[in-house]
């Protein structure tokens, strides 16, 4: 073909020429994937040093919202600047929000470099993947994209580790200060070693007005809970929902789409699918931002053994994803039905066990949700996206993990107000009121599984 080189490309990723750039690859991608169960770990100890439980979901929150943004951005980031000075940039981004936290005299600096953080994060990682077609062979984009999977199941295990060290020393801010210095690395081997041109494709504008609606959205849910008139709580909280309802309005109303437009129709395989990642993210992802602190209150568990116990749920989805993701096309329906039910089981059995369990019964608890994401999400994206338009299809890939921040985002406000609202920002996981409270916290999100799982029925239909 005219422009193609005549020698032959590489076959094996550990080819002399190709080993540095998947390296490059795996730190830009290791920055985001190790951040949510590092700083779930270390969230007690940043807590205890320098206040701000009322703000505790927030700091998930916070950086998925980010997040979003971030990765809506950053094709056209990189159509402007060009690949490379585009993820540079976004690698400083990260460096700054990572240096922030670690600086932070108080919580509300804290959360604004979190935010930060999820800005630089979305971006290097989008512009990661964007990369792989600048840095390999296309006959091993299949092979690059599977490799760098096992970013995410190291981070899984490395993260805990990480998180429970730095707290068991007092010293919860180096690992901010470490993820700063990667950060550096990172930008470094970009100028080095990523092309330097403008890209011509993949244009588009940035869809502002969802955007901005959604963040409006997540920052009234996630302001019910730091306000003091219960009025003025359950007009916020009704506020961000009418703001999620009008970003999904706008998406179907505009060519500037965040998501497809069959994101807002449950008569489609898309619009099912979105919503069933939706509801199942935001239903769960509260066990992620309060489960470490409530095992170390429980338990008087180190940061490290709360941290891993935490794990357990990205280790049932693993683990499961890995056993059943090479099933037939024919029978996926079948698994985006068990696994959405076996979701809604373990987050029922987890909103028992973490507040009035022990530790071997909140890992099962843990094990049982994670499994549940493992048997379905795989098969859940494939209909996903195949229930979209040809023109569309690539939008609702996008759509699939960007649905699932969205959840992320939502539940982590959510989860910070109800718990503000049951005497957790004002006096911090205790024992005693752990085991009181804690059930009506993590069950109030109940209601979202069944959405999930009644959604997923439909979808799972041949």
């Amino acid at each position: 073909m005219p422009g193609m080189s005549s020698t032959p490309a590489p076959a094996r990723l550990v080819d002399k020429a190709l080993v540095p750039r998947f390296a490059l690859l795996c730190l830009g991608i290791w920055l985001n994937a190790a951040d949510t169960l590092v700083t779930a770990t270390i969230m007690p100890s940043v807590a205890k040093e320098i206040g701000g439980y009322q703000y505790f979901g927030w700091s998930v929150a916070a950086y998925l919202t980010g997040s979003i943004v971030a990765g809506a951005c950053s094709g056209k980031l990189s159509i402007a600047m060009g690949l490379r000075a585009a993820t540079a940039i976004s690698g400083l981004v990260y460096a700054i929000g990572c240096a922030m936290s670690a600086l932070a005299p108080e919580f509300i600096t804290f959360i604004v470099g979190r935010l930060v953080q999820g800005l630089g994060a979305g971006a290097v990682v989008a512009l990661c993947y964007v990369a792989i077609s600048a840095l390999f062979p296309q006959n091993l984009w299949p092979r690059v994209y599977g490799a760098i999977a096992g970013v995410w199941g190291a981070a899984t295990l490395l993260g805990p580790a990480l998180g429970g060290l730095f707290a068991a020393v007092g010293f919860w801010r180096g690992v901010f200060w470490m993820f700063v210095v990667q950060a550096v690395i990172f930008v470094g081997a970009v100028m080095v070693m990523l092309p330097g041109g403008k890209r011509e494709e993949g244009g588009g504008r940035i869809p502002s007005l969802q955007l901005a609606l959604l963040v409006i959205g997540v920052s009234l849910i996630g302001g019910a809970g730091v306000v003091a008139s219960p009025r003025l709580a359950v007009i916020l909280a009704i506020g961000g929902m009418i703001g999620m309802v009008a970003m999904l309005a706008a998406n179907t109303r505009t060519q500037d789409r965040l998501l497809p437009k069959s994101a807002a129709d449950l008569r489609t395989a898309t619009g099912l699918g979105l919503l069933t990642i939706f509801a199942c993210e935001a239903a769960v992802i509260g066990f992620t931002v309060y489960g470490p602190a409530f095992i170390q209150a429980r338990h008087d568990a180190s940061p490290l053994l709360a941290g891993y116990v935490t794990g357990a749920i990205a280790a049932g989805w693993t683990a499961c994803a890995l056993i059943f993701g090479h099933v037939p096309a024919h029978k996926d329906g079948r698994f985006v039905r068990l696994g959405a039910g076996v979701i809604a089981l373990g987050a029922a059995l987890s909103a028992f066990a973490v507040p009035r369990g022990n530790l071997v019964e909140t890992s099962l608890a843990f094990v049982v949700l994670g499994a549940g994401f493992g048997l379905c999400h795989a098969f859940i994206a494939r209909r996903t996206i195949a229930g979209a338009p040809a023109e569309e299809q690539a939008m609702a890939s996008g759509a699939v993990p960007t649905s699932q921040l969205i959840g992320g985002a939502v539940g982590s406000a959510g989860a910070g107000a109800m718990a503000n609202v049951l005497g957790f920002g004002h006096h911090g996981i205790d024992a005693a009121l752990a085991t009181s409270q804690g059930v009506l916290l993590f069950g109030a999100f109940l209601p979202l599984t069944l959405i999930g799982f009644a959604a997923a029925w439909r979808l799972g239909r041949g």
